[in-house]
């Protein structure tokens, strides 16, 4: 007992020692308000963006910070949209072709130099833009351009390369094939988007995979990798200056010109309401997805939307808190075992986009589930709470915030920005969009964004 009680002394001794004597009502209350200031101070604290054109139209983006490392990328519009039925997955292999050597650099010379830096090489390829994106020390930051512009503007496409790409890619897609999620998300643009360019997948068929050639492979490069369609941008411990110089350098080459009318237009993608039912009955869980049209980039809407996802929340039976989640729909689908897991999503592009909410549950409960999640929409037409909207906002403003955690996300950005609204938005214009996103009671009135929710009482769903 003895040894208990100087256990527990001990214990609490350390425990003052440690953290000291507790604080009082006032002091807390000032650590409160230093914290909201900080935020504030945050927003206005955020490096300015520097934005500079160069002649062939190549835009020079950065934001400079005290970081000893950099990460320069740059972002190019052109993905999958930009393809036809026969082409469609020329994009996504060309990104892999990029890091396979250049005429410079042929064969693994490229990413050994990379290495050689302790750089990290990446890419990624989307609907309607491709990045590639190197991380490493500022003092770097000159050569990390000058490997970029080898990158796009020398790629070797060697046919021995190509061939072994084409193996890793059809491998790729088998693996895709078990990934259900991914699966059900390319089925609800293949049946929303239905006849366009917006059905396309990004990784192209198994078919056109196996059939593209290097003269397929040159003529997109040909067409979509001209300055006009580029941005290179940088955030961290950079000079704007030192990085224009360096664009000026390795990109006053890079094409700018089309010949006659080959300039890529982005092709208009209508919305079909629809459904697509792909059953398994092996299969022991169902994965669902509704959605309607949501609005594009630069629609308004699109932070109101953002704000009902939040509200709505998401689910998996992994969390914490059971009935207890501040997610109304969380906690119907803990008390009713509704579903193994669910989340909203908004979904955007340059016109159009999608709004909707994918779960996946068990196959008896698809129509509980279904339900309750329509009826939850319904209810953010007409009665969210004030403390609802609070949440939600809070939420975004810290997944905002959490962008400026390291560089890359930052350049990422930049990029995305630039050729998504023409320009960086700042932090504290997105914090003042989402003060006036939404009144307490429902949605605004002066949008369409209650008509795009209430049509998701008659949405047709995509299963499987």
């Amino acid at each position: 007992m003895a040894a208990r009680s100087v256990c527990r002394a001990g214990s609490a001794a350390g425990r003052a020692l440690l953290w000291g004597p507790r604080p009082s009502a006032a002091l807390l209350n000032l650590t409160r308000k230093r914290g909201a200031a900080s935020y504030a101070q945050t927003l206005q604290n955020i490096p300015e963006t520097q934005v500079t054109t160069l002649e062939n139209g190549l835009r020079v983006a950065s934001e400079e910070s005290s970081q000893p490392t950099c990460t320069v990328s740059l972002t190019i519009e052109a993905g999958s949209r930009y393809e036809d039925a026969k082409t469609n997955g020329a994009g996504f292999f060309m990104e892999h072709m990029a890091f396979k050597g250049t005429k410079k650099r042929p064969g693994s010379a490229f990413e050994k130099e990379v290495e050689s830096l302790g750089a990290h090489l990446n890419g990624y390829t989307s609907r309607e833009q491709t990045a590639f994106y190197i991380k490493a020390f500022s003092k770097d930051m000159p050569k990390v351009v000058e490997l970029l512009s080898d990158l796009v503007q020398n790629c070797a496409l060697e046919d021995s390369q190509i061939e072994k790409e084409r193996g890793i890619i059809l491998q790729e897609l088998k693996e895709m094939d078990s990934n259900l999620t991914d699966v059900t998300f390319d089925y609800l643009h293949a049946t929303a988007y239905q006849g366009t360019a917006l059905a396309h997948t990004v990784e192209g068929t198994t078919e056109n995979i196996k059939r593209l050639t290097r003269a397929d492979l040159a003529s997109y490069v040909d067409t979509h990798f001209k300055a006009p369609r580029m941005v290179l941008a940088a955030a961290g411990g950079i000079s704007h200056r030192e990085l224009v110089d360096a664009a000026k350098q390795h990109f006053t080459g890079a094409p700018f010109a089309y010949k006659g009318d080959s300039v890529p237009a982005l092709p208009r993608c209508r919305f079909t309401g629809s459904e697509i039912r792909a059953r398994d009955d092996a299969l022991p869980l169902a994965h669902i997805a509704l959605a309607v049209e949501g609005p594009g980039w630069a629609d308004p809407d699109n932070v109101v939307l953002n704000v009902a996802n939040a509200i709505i929340g998401r689910y998996d039976r992994t969390f914490g808190g059971g009935k207890n989640q501040s997610s109304r729909l969380a906690a119907l689908a803990v008390e009713h075992n509704l579903c193994h897991s669910f989340e909203p999503f908004n979904t955007s592009y340059s016109d159009t986009g999608l709004f909707g909410f994918h779960f996946v549950s068990d196959p008896l409960s698809i129509d509980d589930m279904m339900f309750c999640a329509q009826g939850e929409w319904m209810r953010l037409c007409t009665s969210a709470t004030e403390s609802e909207v609070t949440r939600a906002k809070n939420y975004l403003r810290n997944a905002m915030v959490a962008q400026l955690d390291g560089t890359t996300r930052v350049c990422e950005n930049i990029g995305s920005h630039l050729l998504h609204y023409g320009r960086r938005i700042p932090l504290e214009e997105w914090d003042a969009r989402i003060s006036t996103a939404w009144s307490p009671g429902g949605c605004p009135a002066d949008t369409d964004v209650t008509v795009r929710i209430s049509g998701l009482d008659a949405v047709y769903p995509v299963s499987l």
